[in-house]
C-alpha cells in the first residue's frame, strides 16, 4: 500500500521522538484519525495564547474542557466545561476523567508539571507542553535545531533557595514530561508570541513607535536577524499538531527564511500612514550606553558572543507538520488595532522598550559623536 505524505510525517514525528531518548509508555498511542474528533484538556486556557487554542480547538469541532483557577477571564468560554483547581496543590477535579491530550499552557513550575504528569499519565494518550525558545543554553549555532544544548542544573546552577530561572524551570519541566509520558510527549518551542492579546509590549513596541512618527532609533546596522511567531499562527499549528498524531520535539517561530531587523521595521512601517525616519545606532555605541537588546530594544539580538544563532532557526520540519506565518502586515494591523482598544493609561505607558526622552538622549549621543 502506498504510503501518504501526512503517514509519512506522522511516522517521522514519531521516529524522532523516539530517537530523543523517549521511553515507551504502558498506555499506547496511535496517531489520530483524519477527521477524528478528539477530547481535549487544556491546563489553563484564558490567558493570550490558550484563547486561541480554545477557539481553533472548538471550530474545528473538538470537546474541550479547561483546567484553571478561575480567576483569570472566567466568562471567556462559558459553553467550555472548566473544572476548578489549583496546579499548585488541588488537582482532585482531574481525578477519574479521561481525555485524548493533554495541553499544557500554563506550567512555569515544573512542581505543576510533575503533579499533572504524574496524575494523567494513565488518563490521556498524549502531553503536549508548550516550552520555549529560552530551553537552549547555547543558541550560537547557525542553523539552530532542537538538538542544541539546552539549559541543565549543572550549566544553568542555581544557589540553594532561589528560584529556577526561566529557562531551566521549562527545561526540568521538559524532561518531567517524558519521564512520565514518553514516546507519547510532544513538546513545542515558541520565540517571543506575538500579536493582538499580548500584553508584554516586546514587539507592540515597535509598531506603536512607527506610528507615532518622527526619527526612531534601529538598533545595529540592520542586518541581525529576527524570528518570532503571531499568536494565532500557535494557535492554529497547536491544533493542527494534534489533529495529526504528532509526538517529538518542535521549535515554532518563524519565517522560515530569517528576515532582518531593517526589513522588520521597513514592513512594519509599510502597514501603517508613518512618515518617520530610522536613525541605526552601531551596537557597540547601544551597549556602552545602556541601551539592552531584548528589553530598551525589544526582539533584537545582535548575532554576536553566543548568540549567532539566537535568531536563525531551521524550521523546515516544522513547516512540513505544517507551520504557517501570517503577514507582517497583518500581525502589525491586528497589534495596533488592539493597543487602541485598550484604556488610555495602558496605552501610555508600554512596558517594554526604550522611552521617548531616553531615546532623544540616545539619537543625540550618537549625533554628537559622528559629528565630533
Amino acid at each position: 500500500m502506498a504510503t501518504s505524505r501526512r503517514d509519512f510525517l506522522l511516522t517521522a514525528a514519531a521516529g524522532g521522538a523516539l530517537g530523543l531518548g523517549f521511553r515507551r509508555s504502558p498506555l499506547v498511542y496511535a496517531p489520530q484519525h483524519r477527521n477524528e474528533k478528539l477530547n481535549i484538556l487544556i491546563l489553563g486556557g484564558t490567558s493570550f495564547i490558550g484563547p486561541y487554542v480554545v477557539r481553533n480547538a472548538l471550530e474545528h469541532g473538538h470537546t474541550v474542557a479547561l483546567f484553571n483557577r478561575g480567576k483569570t477571564n472566567p466568562g471567556l468560554f462559558p459553553k467550555v466545561e472548566t473544572l476548578i483547581g489549583d496546579r499548585n496543590n488541588d488537582l482532585k477535579s482531574l481525578e477519574g476523567r479521561k481525555w485524548d491530550i493533554v495541553i499544557d499552557i500554563s506550567a512555569t513550575d515544573p512542581n505543576w508539571v510533575e503533579l499533572s504528569a504524574k496524575l494523567l499519565q494513565n488518563a490521556v494518550k498524549r502531553y503536549l507542553f508548550i516550552s520555549t525558545r529560552s530551553v537552549y543554553f547555547d543558541t550560537s549555532r547557525v542553523p539552530m535545531t532542537i538538538d542544541a544544548q539546552l539549559c541543565t542544573r549543572e550549566n544553568t546552577p542555581v544557589e540553594a533557595g532561589k528560584p529556577l530561572p526561566y529557562c531551566l524551570a521549562k527545561s526540568i519541566s521538559e524532561g518531567v514530561v517524558k519521564k512520565y509520558f514518553g514516546d507519547r510527549t510532544l513538546i513545542v518551542r515558541p520565540s517571543i508570541v506575538v500579536g493582538p492579546g499580548d500584553l508584554t509590549d516586546r514587539f507592540t513596541y515597535w509598531p506603536v513607535r512607527i506610528e507615532r512618527g518622527g526619527e526612531v532609533l534601529a538598533p545595529g546596522d540592520g542586518t541581525d536577524s529576527v524570528q518570532f511567531i503571531d499568536v494565532r499562527d500557535l494557535g492554529e499549528w497547536t491544533v493542527r499538531l494534534v489533529e495529526q498524531g504528532t509526538v517529538g520535539i518542535y521549535n515554532a517561530l518563524g519565517p522560515r527564511t530569517p528576515r532582518s531587523f531593517a526589513e522588520l521595521l521597513h514592513g512594519i512601517k509599510a502597514a501603517t500612514t508613518s512618515e518617520c525616519t530610522f536613525t541605526w545606532v552601531d551596537t557597540d555605541f547601544l551597549l556602552q550606553n545602556q541601551v539592552r537588546p531584548y528589553q530598551e530594544m525589544p526582539v533584537w539580538q545582535p548575532a554576536r558572543n553566543g548568540k549567532e544563532g539566537f535568531a536563525r532557526f531551521d524550521v523546515s520540519r516544522e513547516v512540513a507538520l505544517g507551520l504557517t506565518f501570517r503577514p507582517l502586515a497583518v500581525t502589525t494591523r491586528d497589534t495596533l488595532d488592539f493597543y487602541h482598544s485598550q484604556p488610555s493609561e495602558r496605552q501610555e505607558k508600554l512596558r517594554a522598550g526604550i522611552t521617548a526622552e531616553r531615546e532623544a538622549e540616545v539619537l543625540a549621543r550618537w549625533k554628537a559623536r559622528k559629528a565630533g
